[in-house]
């Protein structure tokens, strides 16, 4: 009888302990690590906004390698998840909850089994120059139960070295990454210029093709696009982008250029009929491209990296040279703002 009646009283006193831990346990739980890495933002932004590339660097796969993970919704996008379930690591989900570009990724935690839990975790990226600050949190807020678990089990021990050891991976893979990119972007970058390789579609133009002297450029445009743009509207044709010089042959000893300057429209054929005007297809293909800002007759530095690219990687011209001038400088005073598209296609 005394040992059944200490036997209730030790169980009275844990309830009692159980109930003022409950009562006045943590309310919420955070947990906090942070990390720098040698890399610059946008390689960093690019593993830890990806559900997908998150699930590569993991720490969890480690923990269980009995775990599978599946996707759904538009990675990187509010609303995507990733669903996991282990033997060990049980079964939940993560899913995007706000996105930031290139500063801050939210997610909503739900883990259904061993023990249901519902919670918060963040990814914040800060560029510190060439390096970047990486700050993965975890928020929860605690229920009756929970506040008990957290006396016991303080997720910043438990949680902490697993998200110290998922820091150390993205640190290890976003360096690799980093210094690869790099590599990479000097190996296209010439005279101060990055050169790019696009897929540039066929497309169609109307204009007129001649031999001008340098000094006449501007004038030759100047008298040939706003005639081709009536032509083309009068033909009931579209145009499709924006007006374009097609550079077939530059001169440097007559100081003059074979040009096509062109509307381009949106049908793509050469047997499209124009009245008083010409038209050239460019068919598709792979095309160098630079994206330049600054007053037309200062791209020859561009036109220089372009060449430099080329004769790098044994490239060859497979049509003519296209500036794409997006800028309409009658609506933009600033040289300094405008922008060419120039386009290099290549075999």
């Amino acid at each position: 009888m005394r040992a059944l009646k200490t036997l209730l009283i030790i169980l009275l006193a844990v309830a009692a302990l159980a109930g003022i831990l409950g009562m006045f346990g943590p309310k919420a739980s955070h947990v906090e690590r942070k990390t720098m890495i040698a890399a610059p933002s946008n390689v960093v932004w690019d593993h830890v906004s990806s559900l997908r590339d998150i699930d590569k660097w993991s720490p969890y796969h480690d923990m269980d390698q009995t775990t599978t993970v599946t996707f759904e919704g538009t990675d990187g996008e509010v609303g995507s998840k990733s669903i996991w379930d282990g033997k060990e690591s049980g079964k939940g989900e993560q899913e995007i909850t706000e996105v930031t570009p290139g500063k801050h990724l939210g997610m909503g935690l739900r883990i259904s089994t061993p023990i249901p839990i519902e919670a918060a975790a963040a990814f914040d990226v800060v560029p510190m120059g060439d390096s970047t600050s990486v700050t993965w949190t975890y928020d929860r807020k605690n229920n009756f139960f929970g506040r008990i678990e957290a006396v016991f089990k303080d997720p910043d021990i438990t949680l902490g070295p697993i998200y110290s050891s998922g820091l150390a991976n993205l640190k290890r893979v976003c360096e690799v990454d980093g210094a690869k990119r790099s590599k990479e972007l000097k190996a296209r970058t010439f005279r101060g210029f990055v050169v790019n390789t696009v897929d540039l579609p066929a497309k169609t133009y109307v204009g007129k093709r001649s031999m001008v002297k340098w000094d006449n450029i501007s004038a030759y445009y100047g008298n040939v696009f706003p005639g081709a743009t009536q032509a083309i509207l009068k033909a009931q044709l579209k145009m499709g982008g924006h007006p374009s010089g097609l550079f077939y042959k530059w001169d440097a000893s007559a100081k003059q250029t074979d040009l096509l300057a062109g509307i381009p429209i949106t049908s793509i054929s050469d047997t499209v009929k124009v009245e008083g005007f010409s038209t050239v297809t460019i068919t598709a293909g792979k095309a160098l491209t630079i994206a330049y800002h600054g007053a037309y007759e200062k791209t020859e530095n561009a036109h220089g990296a372009m060449e430099d690219m080329m004769k790098a990687n044994h490239m060859e011209l497979r049509d003519a040279v296209i500036e794409e001038f997006v800028t309409d400088p009658t609506q933009e005073p600033d040289t300094a703002k405008w922008l060419t598209n120039i386009y290099y296609p290549i075999k």
